[in-house]
């Protein structure tokens, strides 16, 4: 009558996951569940070809059948088969793309109901963004770039009276918002000619594709962020803008269920990132709950993920999430893992062995080894090209 007995999880409501290694029972896990988990989101470290990649689809899959809206950063361009099979939408931005993204778009979601300060906001956003373009700004240097991004939006008759953003009525459209040009222009003074410089490939050159107005739409339950082409220096612009537009998605409708799946967030929380981004980022794993949303942090390169402040970011995002799965490990980044999760001795030497397909899973206070299953109709689907 009770066939499952030992450690395991199986949830009514669940998705299944995979068996347990020990006794073979069934993992059924729904992350949804508020009665049971402080919260839907989850952590996925695992060397390349450990596994990973798969488990990702297999969860946008399953949840695809559930009804559940999804949308998801893919900097290697791993997602795209799966989404087309699934008759989800693909954006690309890049050279080759006709797909356009303002960062300058303030959108009526990007702050909740009964709330003010839609300017003020989007400038915290913005700093940000620039922050990735310009380096680690000071304290002047902030100052001064703030005062013409509100020069900037004031040209299009836009200030902190949030009543500015309406127009006969209606919110206004990317068209009536400024584009990175606008404050490229501003820039005209000896204190801003280096943000001016720096921002030339933006307008000029071979990034001139973030100089335009948004024009892509998400109508779809699945949707995917091809950043593949903007390659290696270039990808965190792309994946930060598809993160804040998904972000005020998600934040529309409370009652529905969605996911939000973050693939190598080292990019965005990491050194080569800075602490505005990387709190923006935290701020979504922490509060995306009460949206009946879940935030996934993927990656392969765990040291990098917690190279920013000491690891904080890391840390954060880590114990803000739920149900960790950790596939196969080198040596290397088990050591830094160690640090930050209660990883036992045993635990440590069988992440290292684990083989293709197998994780040591985190699911609440619960330590499960398991193995990932699929039929070959979803294989198929996962992994048809």
């Amino acid at each position: 009558t009770y066939p499952f007995i030992s450690s395991s999880i199986f949830e009514e409501k669940g998705i299944y996951i995979g068996n347990n290694m020990y006794n073979n029972s069934l993992i059924l896990i729904d992350r949804y569940n508020t009665n049971k988990y402080k919260n839907a989101n989850m952590c996925i470290f695992g060397t390349s070809g450990a596994g990973k990649s798969f488990y990702t689809k297999l969860l946008i899959l399953r949840n695809t059948l559930l009804g559940i809206e999804q949308y998801v950063i893919d900097p290697e361009r791993e997602y795209s088969n799966l989404a087309k099979n699934l008759e989800g939408t693909i954006i690309k931005l890049g050279p080759t793309s006709e797909n356009y993204i303002n960062i300058f778009d303030i959108r009526k979601e990007s702050i909740e109901e009964n709330e003010h300060g839609y300017l003020a906001t989007k400038i915290g956003k913005l700093i940000g963004f620039f922050n990735l373009i310009f380096g680690e700004l000071n304290e002047e240097e902030k100052a001064i770039l703030e005062e013409k991004i509100i020069e900037t939006y004031k040209m299009k008759n836009i200030t902190f009276n949030d009543k500015t953003l309406y127009k006969k009525g209606k919110f206004k459209t990317t068209k009536e918002m400024p584009i990175l040009e606008d404050l490229y222009n501003n820039l005209n003074d000896e204190k801003t000619k280096k943000f001016k410089i720096k921002l030339i490939p933006f307008i000029k050159g071979s990034l001139k594709f973030f100089n335009n107005y948004t024009n892509i739409e998400l109508n779809k339950k699945l949707i995917i962020a091809d950043v593949y082409e903007l390659g290696e220096e270039n990808m965190k612009y792309g994946m930060y803008l598809f993160t804040e537009l998904f972000w005020d998605k998600i934040k529309i409708n409370r009652k529905i269920k969605k996911a939000i799946y973050l693939d190598e967030i080292w990019r965005l929380i990491g050194v080569t990132s800075n602490k505005e981004v990387a709190k923006f980022i935290y701020k979504i794993f922490k509060t995306i709950r009460k949206y009946g949303g879940s935030a996934v942090a993927i990656t392969q390169d765990v040291s990098d993920l917690f190279s920013l402040d000491g690891g904080t970011y890391g840390k954060s995002i880590l114990n803000n999430s739920s149900i960790k799965s950790f596939f196969s490990l080198e040596e290397e980044n088990i050591m830094v893992l160690e640090k930050y999760a209660n990883i036992s001795e045993k635990e440590k030497i069988e992440i290292k062995s684990l083989k293709r397909g197998e994780s040591l899973m985190f699911i609440g206070d619960n330590h499960i080894l398991a193995k990932i299953e699929c039929s070959e109709d979803e294989k198929e689907l996962i992994s048809w090209m």
